[in-house]
């Protein structure tokens, strides 16, 4: 046999082991798996301390006898099915699941569960009879009746002993006294007191009550185990009328609560929610009479003030037929006049048409004239054109004649024209010995410069 193999582990702890260095996850998921899987559901009992109600709803706390604790959790959702509040120092058995928590390495218990401790017979038995009614859908939601919103008359079954009773009274005396309250006496605890309960809730069911509330004050389970009998919950599903529940306190649950068409958490509670505030509906009364009134008072002046448009729009018929007499004459004189103006519009029409074409008629004898007088016009015109052109041009004439350089050379001047080419007009330009061209009205000449005399303005 291995030496690593130890038969009072898991195979999985067994495989682990070949591995010569666990990490403390898996050592801790290792040691989880170990306990969940060797310990099963099992009822644990001990006393409660270091209690603790998490904001999240769980609750943590310790399970101790007088050698040992060990801690435990109650989840949210299971702390919500209990039906009664933990306390320290209370003794209890826990349904719980053996557990390790892997951050921080700690064994304790997931309880699903809890009972007072010497209860656990008469808790079986309320969960067994519990599970038995609701498989026949007897705390079906579907099948709850509803409560009246105004009750007029209420019937009460309880104990005339109970401080309930007094707890009910008082609480429908200060918000509706006008509810009529009808009382069916019963024991609500000890032997036979379950079907003296389902008598009174039979003989409650035939009255002429609107609902009715049964209810009893706080106690043990033993002492509210009338309410846990079969024969009071198919009592109160068999009534005609609808009932609500206020037995114990908030932490107390019975068959009775599920079998019931409301829980109330108390006596007083079940009172309150069948007892709508006087005070409250006073104030409603008196708002909604104030709103009916300004309804009212604005509907009938709405009303009036239809009324008086329509006594406006309304006139005798003698009235309508002579208003509609002259609106006839006036659409009569305003046909006439309409008449009248197109007839004028057309007689200038006419007129300026008559104008128009004894104007833009053919007439031979004025358009021969008009013709002469325009040739004569045109050969008038033509005249002066060609005797201002005749005159243009002889000006012109004269005015090339003069400024031809020929006839300038006839008058006896000379054109001179130095060795460059370029006609002399400054003797200075000139020195001894030049040759100049010299060019005369008829032919031209040779020179040679002997000596340049300077010019009396330079002098």
């Amino acid at each position: 046999m291995d030496a690593g193999y130890n038969p009072g582990m898991p195979e999985n702890v067994s495989a682990a082991s070949t591995n010569p260095v666990l990490s403390i996850s898996s050592l801790n998921r290792l040691v989880r798996d170990c306990l969940e899987s060797t310990f099963p559901l099992t009822w644990v009992g001990g006393e409660i301390s270091n209690l603790t109600y998490a904001a999240s709803g769980h609750v943590y706390f310790s399970l101790k006898d007088a050698n040992a604790q060990v801690r435990c959790v109650m989840w949210r959702n299971r702390t919500q099915l209990s039906g009664w509040r933990l306390e320290n120092g209370q003794k209890i058995e826990a349904r719980a699941l053996v557990s390790f928590y892997e951050p921080r390495g700690e064994f304790q218990l997931n309880v699903e569960s809890v009972r007072r401790a010497g209860q656990g017979d008469l808790f079986e038995r309320f969960l067994r009879l519990k599970a038995k009614l609701e498989s026949e859908g007897l705390f079906a939601a579907e099948i709850k009746r509803p409560l009246p919103e105004h009750p007029q008359a209420l019937a009460i079954v309880t104990s005339l002993q109970a401080a309930a009773l007094r707890d009910v009274l008082s609480t429908l005396r200060r918000r509706a006294p006008h509810i009529r309250v009808d009382l069916y006496p019963t024991p609500v605890q000890g032997a036979g007191a379950a079907e003296k309960i389902a008598a009174a809730l039979k003989l409650a069911a035939a009255g002429d009550c609107d609902a009715i509330i049964l209810c009893r004050g706080g106690g043990s389970i033993e002492d509210l185990w009338s309410f846990n009998e079969e024969v009071v919950a198919r009592a109160i599903r068999a009534s005609a009328l609808p009932i609500i529940s206020g037995v114990g306190h908030e932490t107390d649950f019975t068959i009775a609560d599920f079998a019931a068409d409301l829980r109330a958490p108390t006596p007083t509670a079940a009172a309150e929610i069948l007892s709508p505030n006087r005070e409250a509906l006073l104030a409603a009364l008196q708002q909604f009479q104030r709103r009916i009134s300004r309804q009212f008072e604005r509907r009938l002046a709405e009303r009036t003030q239809q009324l008086d448009w329509l006594a406006v729009r309304l006139t005798h018929p003698a009235g309508r037929l002579h208003q509609r007499r002259e609106t006839v004459m006036q659409l009569g004189n305003r046909l006439w006049q309409a008449l009248d103006h197109q007839l004028a519009i057309g007689r200038q029409g006419l007129g300026a048409l008559t104008h128009r074409l004894g104007s833009t008629r053919p007439r031979p004898e004025s358009a021969r004239d008009h013709l002469k007088y325009l040739q004569y016009r045109l050969e008038n015109s033509a005249c002066q054109k060609v005797s201002s052109a005749g005159a243009k041009l002889n000006a012109l004439t004269a005015s090339l004649i003069h400024l031809d350089p020929h006839a300038v050379l006839n008058r006896g001047y000379a054109l001179a024209i130095g060795p460059d080419g370029r006609t002399i007009r400054d003797a200075a330009s000139l020195h001894p010995g030049a040759t100049l061209r010299l060019s005369f009205a008829r032919g031209a000449a040779v020179a040679t410069v002997n000596a340049v005399v300077a010019s009396p303005k330079a002098q």
